[in-house]
């Protein structure tokens, strides 16, 4: 298994521990965790975080 490179979320606070991070495990694939429980990963592709980061700027979902 490769090792993903994780990015943390520039809205992280300081002291890292209440953040969402990211990373690329493949071109099409991306890897979302929040790091107080680093070993739950949630897997998606490029095309549905895009619609939903367009949906909760636009305001959608409740």
């Amino acid at each position: 298994m490769t090792r993903l490179k994780w990015i943390k979320s520039s809205y992280s606070e300081a002291s890292g521990n209440a953040c969402v991070e990211i990373a690329a495990p493949s071109p099409e694939g991306i890897a979302l965790r929040e790091s107080e429980s680093p070993a739950r990963v949630l897997n998606t592709d490029r095309a549905v975080l895009g619609a939903l980061v367009r949906g909760v700027k636009a305001g959608l979902g409740g």
